[in-house]
């Protein structure tokens, strides 16, 4: 019993992971928890040094020094000023009087104010709260089918996951090992065009049945020619430059992820200010959500370190590696493997969880087989989509189900009875979004330049082909034969020119 628990220690310890999730234990613990009991088990059994918890300071100071985390409360305080300082409100307003003529109108404008407060905010809860608050009942008020209205409403929530600048990009961008900016030019395009098949199957619906989806009558559309052109400019205006602010500086290289989000959330209080919204009060509150938030991200990766400093010593990367090669179908067989297992885990864990528990044990597997990282990381992050809207534990459908009536009501408006929002049509409503985010990573491994296009601007060298050609003082090259190149190889005609000599107050540097 003994051998068979020394040789099989890693799928026991992972299985014995999932179980402890499962019984609902906080996952930061959960991590912590199976770490340290199953390092003393290598320990006893001899598979793992007596003073292997003696590296856990230098991982958790390791990470307490991870800059690029501290994009996350940045870009959390940004949303969260934002969507406080009724931005969401004002967008939706201007947008949903923008499409009122339309078939679908409304349901258009939550998905485009969704994308902007995606690119704004990038938190999927301020997003679904906001325009749950905002929009269900203008939805309900003019007749729009329930389960419709409500999967817009959560599903688009769920772009602020894909559309820069995501939290969980930044997460996978530092798990994965890679930059944040590539990482965000990657998943650009995707996210974009996920806001194009939500906003094509809405205008399927308004075709086929009008009555689900019909547009806004005459008297609800208050603001008309150049009264609406002025509050469009003066709504959109405003979050489109701080989406410049934020993703232009990154994406043209003049400022990292972290300085993005510093400057973000300047922003964010320099527009709540000018909208005369800004107070002690609101900032309280957007400090205090932000430091349990990032609290939560913090205790989260610590409890991974301490998880994958056992797992990795009794060589269970090893193991998952081994695993995932030996599916069938090579590379498109271990993608489809990867996002079937990130599935079926995404009805019990959050992206967090899934971006710190199993992308750890993905990427070197991915790397193994030649996959551009990236193009991984955009992928699995469409699919971490799912988390948000699988019936029966999706957050997005929990944050909706908070705020969607849940009795009978007049409103106020029309003076007719709404009824409730049961969370059977929540549930329901949400699948048919479920599916085009599947549908989506699909057609990102069919189609693999919608995300690698972000190394179109990078130069990439191979370290075979460089030659460097060093003189010696005085111009003699002691290691150069006539008529050949350095170290005797025949000459091509092609050798690097010779690199500058240095004084000795010169020579020191940290670059290769």
């Amino acid at each position: 019993m003994i051998g068979f628990i020394a040789e099989n220690l890693a799928p026991i310890m992972f299985l014995s992971l999932i179980v402890v999730l499962l019984i609902g234990y906080p996952v930061a613990f959960a991590l912590a928890f199976v770490g340290f009991v199953f390092g003393f088990i290598g320990i006893e059994l001899g598979l793992l040094p007596i003073n292997l918890f003696g590296a856990i300071p230098d991982r958790i100071f390791g990470q307490m020094s991870n800059e690029t985390l501290l994009a996350i409360p940045f870009f959390t305080f940004m949303g969260l000023i934002l969507e406080r300082s009724g931005m969401a409100e004002d967008l939706l307003d201007t947008i949903g009087q923008l499409f009122g003529p339309v078939r679908g109108g409304l349901a258009f404008a939550v998905i485009f104010v969704g994308a902007i407060l995606a690119a704004t905010t990038g938190v999927v809860a301020a997003s679904v709260i906001s325009m749950g608050l905002i929009s269900l009942p203008i939805m309900l008020r003019y007749g729009y089918d329930r389960k419709l209205a409500a999967g817009t409403i959560a599903a688009s929530g769920t772009l602020a996951q894909i559309i820069p600048p995501s939290l969980v990009l930044i997460v996978l961008a530092d798990q994965l090992g890679r930059s944040v900016g590539d990482m965000y030019k990657g998943a650009m395009v995707p996210g974009l065009m996920l806001v194009a098949v939500y906003a094509a199957y809405i205008s399927v619906i308004a075709f086929i049945s009008p009555d689900k989806a019909p547009s806004l009558p005459t008297t609800a559309r208050t603001l008309r020619g150049w009264a609406l052109l002025g509050k469009v400019v003066t709504s959109l205006v405003p979050p489109l430059v701080l989406i410049f602010l934020v993703l232009g500086t990154i994406f043209i290289g003049l400022a990292t992820p972290t300085e993005g989000g510093a400057m973000g959330a300047v922003g964010a209080l320099v527009l709540a200010a000018l909208n005369r919204r800004l107070d002690l009060k609101m900032i309280t509150s957007a400090l205090h959500a932000t430091a349990k938030l990032s609290s939560f991200v913090i205790f989260i990766l610590l409890g991974a370190r301490v998880f994958s400093l056992t797992f990795y010593g009794i060589n269970g990367h090893i193991w998952v590696e081994h695993l995932m090669t030996a599916t069938p179908g090579g590379e498109i067989g271990f993608l489809i493997v990867a996002n079937l297992l990130v599935f079926f885990l995404a009805f019990f864990l959050d992206y967090f969880e899934l971006a710190f528990i199993i992308i750890p044990l993905l990427a070197p597997v991915a790397d193994a087989l030649g996959i551009d990282l990236i193009w991984f990381g955009v992928m699995l992050a469409i699919n971490m989509q799912t988390a948000f809207i699988h019936p029966p534990f999706g957050f997005s459908l929990f944050y909706l189900r908070s705020v969607a009536p849940t009795r009978a009501y007049k409103d106020r408006i029309t003076g007719a009875t709404i009824q409730p929002v049961t969370s059977g049509q929540i549930y329901l409503g949400a699948l048919p979004f479920l599916i085009m985010q599947l549908a989506m990573v699909g057609i990102v491994i069919a189609f693999p330049q919608l995300v690698t296009h972000y190394r179109a601007g990078h130069i990439e060298v191979d370290p075979a082909t460089i030659q460097l050609n060093v003189p010696m003082p005085g111009g003699d090259n002691p290691y150069e034969v006539p008529g050949g190149s350095p170290f005797g190889a025949p000459s091509t005609g092609l050798e690097s020119p010779a690199l500058p000599s240095f004084g000795a107050d010169e020579g020191a540097t940290d670059s290769p």
